[in-house]
């Protein structure tokens, strides 16, 4: 009995393994992650130039995604599709859980880079998700264990609550985006819920040694090897007749007061 006490009460084994299992982790999921930009209704182009709407996400200062119009081109399109998270974790370091890592996430009107004056309405789409080492969707692990803080919202920002669920937020940003303009955050930072590595199966067995043979206890982490995905989507629509406007491109009723302010109906 003394062999098995030893191995599931190791201070040293309990921390080797859950060192693993955080490597493991964040291996696989910094590869997952993505910014992507979808646009707008082709059935409105005949109403404005849409195609001189330009969108940007920024990820902690950078540009990570964008799409704009090229000017004097024939429906030429200037994009990037970039990644989430590539700089999370500083280099040589690993995923820490529990540890809130900087995620300032926010928009810009970017068609000031074509030389155009299209303001904008926006609207963004937050997933999050788990994957499992075959990259199938994990059913029965919540995703607010990926917690992507949310920042700015009443005041900025409005959760479209009707329309969101445990994987997807959705939000308005309540103001019109200038051309040029950066909005004001709507995350700034996201955290790895640290109960994942406490979810073991641990399977009882025997070993030889000596001529003698000893009860084993194996700990294996349930979720180990599994990836988080975040992914932001941004959809923009011109700030003439908002409101018919995000009937066609969203399927969303909202309101716009006199003063530009963007509201749910």
């Amino acid at each position: 009995m003394s062999i098995f006490k030893k191995i599931i009460t190791s201070k040293v084994f309990t921390a080797v393994a859950f060192t693993a299992a955080a490597g493991l982790l964040i291996f696989s999921s910094v590869g997952g992650t993505q910014a992507a930009l979808t646009y707008y209704s082709e059935n409105y182009t005949s109403r404005v130039q849409m195609y001189d709407i330009g969108v940007t996400i920024v990820e902690n200062g950078r540009n990570i995604s964008y799409r704009n119009y090229v000017p004097n081109s024939n429906y030429v399109w200037d994009q990037y599709r970039g990644q989430l998270l590539q700089y999370m974790i500083p280099e040589g370091e690993e995923l820490k859980l529990d540890v809130a890592y900087p995620e300032n996430l926010s928009i810009i009107n970017s068609g000031m880079e074509n030389g155009t004056s299209i303001d904008t309405y926006s609207r963004v789409i937050i997933y999050k998700y788990w994957l499992d080492k075959d990259g199938k969707k994990i059913t029965d692990l919540d995703p607010d264990l990926i917690d992507l803080h949310l920042v700015n919202i009443g005041t900025d920002w409005i959760i479209d609550t009707a329309a969101s669920s445990p994987e997807r937020t959705v939000l308005y940003y309540n103001k019109l985006l200038k051309v040029g303009e950066t909005s004001p955050a709507f995350a700034d930072t996201i955290t790895v819920n640290g109960i994942i590595a406490t979810k073991v199966t641990q399977t009882e067995g025997t070993r030889s040694e000596n001529g003698k043979t000893y009860r084993t206890l194996t700990t294996t982490y349930d979720y180990d090897g599994i990836q988080f995905i975040l992914e932001a989507v941004v959809n923009s629509i011109q700030n003439h007749n908002a409101e018919k406007a995000a009937m066609s491109v969203w399927g969303r009723p909202i309101s716009i007061a006199e003063d530009g302010t963007l509201s749910l109906k």
